[in-house]
């Protein structure tokens, strides 16, 4: 069994575009979610570098697709744009907003998405969209509820469980997993740490004969 160390994640490259992405070898695990969800903390707390990832106090401001290695090439993080709350002009929104619907659409390494959301507002519209795109590719999903630590324990608990509910009530709870998660805390890193490796060690997947309608990514307004 492929043992991964998440300690070892090092920058990779950034691209603009889904044509100047890495290589398609290997497997890559990609983590989206709305500006203000926490994903590059996350992604900090996982790897144990809180400079690994950027953040910023102003949402929005990573328009990048940003790779990062795993101790070797083949195995990769990825930090896509966030989405909502960005102050910048709409029509560069629409720019990368399609460029991660590229991503997400096309990209053959990718064997799973941790979505990332604020666990005291999850499953916003934008949100479930992209669920139900990925379990239309038969993509597994990865429900990170972060900020757990704004949260008492019973309120927590009771997101989490909603949140289970909402996806076996759906039927995809084969696919979409759900987790709280806290950076400053340090909590849930293991869970994330077994669910990333899974995904990591699979085999790589034969291109679908026909592919899937791509999704059509809402406009959030300014």
């Amino acid at each position: 069994m492929l043992e991964i160390n998440f300690r070892r994640a090092q920058f990779l490259i950034s691209a603009p575009t889904l044509h100047q992405c890495p290589p398609e070898l290997g497997n890559e695990v990609a983590f989206a979610g709305r500006s203000n969800a926490g994903k590059s903390s996350a992604i900090n707390t996982l790897t144990a570098n809180g400079k690994l990832a950027r953040t910023s106090k102003t949402p929005g401001r990573t328009q990048l697709i940003n790779f990062f290695s795993l101790g070797q090439p083949e195995l990769r993080l990825v930090d896509l744009p966030g989405y909502g709350f960005a102050k910048v002009p709409k029509k560069v929104k629409e720019e990368w907003q399609r460029h991660l619907s590229d991503y997400l659409y096309e990209r053959r390494s990718l064997r799973g998405l941790v979505l990332v959301m604020d666990i005291r507002h999850p499953l916003q519209e934008f949100d479930t969209l992209l669920i139900n795109w990925a379990v239309e590719r038969e993509l597994p999903v990865h429900l990170l509820l972060t900020k757990a630590d704004k949260l008492k324990s019973g309120a927590m608990k009771n997101t989490v469980l909603a949140a289970r509910k909402h996806m076996k009530d759906a039927g995809v709870e084969d696919l979409v997993s759900v987790q709280h998660f806290s950076a400053l805390k340090k909590v849930g890193v293991d869970v994330l740490e077994e669910r990333l490796t899974e995904w990591l060690q699979r085999e790589p997947e034969k291109a679908p004969e026909a592919e899937p309608q791509e999704p059509n990514l809402p406009d959030e307004g300014p």
